[in-house]
Formats: C-alpha cells, sequence, structure tokens
C-alpha cells in the first residue's frame, strides 16, 4: 500500500508561510494537491506495475484501488488484494513441452510444463477449450483432473517493490510542490 503522507517531499517548507495566509482554505488547497498528484502517481505507478509484472494495464488498473483525500484526512492511498495471478492473464504460446508466458522484465518467459489452454492433437490446430476460459491448465492424475496454473506473481507485493515503488516516489516528489504552488496561488488569485 502505497501512502502520499508516508513520503518525505522536500521544499515543502516554503509554503507554511502561504499555507498560513489562506487561514480555513488551507485544508481545500493541500486536498486538490494531494488528489491530483495521487492521480499523477497512480498512473506511473499503473504504467511501471505492467512492465514489472507482464500484466496487460487494464488488469493493474481493476486490481489497483484509491482512497482519495478528503479536508479531514489529507491521505491519498493506493491498495491493492489478491494472490498468485492465473496465467490466464499474461502473454501466453502454447508449445509441444508446455506453455511459456511473459511474467515481466525481472523474469522474462517462463516455461511451464505439461500445461495447456487448448485442445486437440499436437501439432495440429489445436481450438480454445470453451469452459476454461482461457485459463492454463495442467494434468495432476486422470484425463479429467486438472489444475489450474498460477504465475508466482503477487500485484500488492509486486507494487511496494523495485521500480514501481521508485515510479511512486519519484513522481510525489517531482509534483507535489509543484500542485501546492499551484493550488495556493489559485486561491490567493495570484
Amino acid at each position: 500500500m502505497f501512502s502520499v503522507g508516508e513520503i518525505d517531499v522536500k521544499g515543502l517548507q516554503q509554503f507554511e508561510n502561504m499555507l498560513g495566509a489562506l487561514g480555513a482554505e488551507a485544508p481545500k488547497a493541500v486536498n486538490r494537491a494531494i488528489n491530483r498528484t495521487g492521480d499523477m502517481a497512480r498512473t506511473q505507478v499503473v504504467r511501471t506495475l505492467a512492465r514489472q509484472t507482464g500484466l496487460p494495464q487494464k488488469t493493474i488498473r481493476k486490481s489497483v484501488k484509491v482512497k482519495r483525500s478528503s479536508w479531514a484526512s489529507l491521505e491519498y492511498q493506493l491498495k491493492s488484494a489478491g494472490g498468485d495471478v492465473s496465467l490466464k492473464y499474461f502473454k501466453k504460446r502454447e508449445t509441444d513441452d508446455g506453455v511459456r508466458a511473459y511474467l515481466g522484465d525481472a523474469r522474462g518467459w517462463d516455461w511451464f510444463a505439461e500445461s495447456f489452454f487448448r485442445g486437440g492433437r499436437w501439432p495440429r490446430p489445436r481450438k480454445a477449450i470453451i469452459w476454461s476460459h482461457g485459463h492454463v491448465f495442467v494434468r495432476v492424475g486422470g484425463r479429467t483432473d486438472l489444475e489450474k496454473v498460477k504465475s508466482g506473481v503477487f500485484i500488492p507485493e509486486e507494487m511496494v517493490d523495485g521500480a514501481t515503488a521508485e515510479a511512486f516516489e519519484k513522481s510525489v516528489e517531482k509534483n507535489l510542490p509543484r500542485r501546492l504552488d499551484h493550488e495556493i496561488s489559485r486561491l490567493l488569485g495570484l
């Protein structure tokens, strides 16, 4: 979970006098600046997390939830929940030895032995299995004993690690002072 309130942004001391001049309007300016900065940081998190995990941005956007700042609670949060992501959501290719899936920049292409997501005899043109809805399976017993194959990628863990965490922090450090200046100037009529 990311929170804008947890990032130490340099250069915010210069805004103390200006916020004091706003009086009761100060929380409005700070709230607007935090929400706009948080939205910009969320965009960077989604882009970076998609590259890091190999998942499409659409899937990441569904997973990452936002709790916006309010006048009472000046904090913007990005949260994500979930477990091991199914191979269904990754770029995947079926080979004669199993399925290969792209699991992001760090992991690259990974091979899952004796797994499949199409039916029919190999190497003839294989057809999609209608009841599987695109999931990848491996046989664990007899012909009908199937198990879904998982990727080992956990979005909440990936979100607070490596390039994604760095992209969030950089975005907040870069944009929050600019947005605060903009919102304060707007309310002061400058």
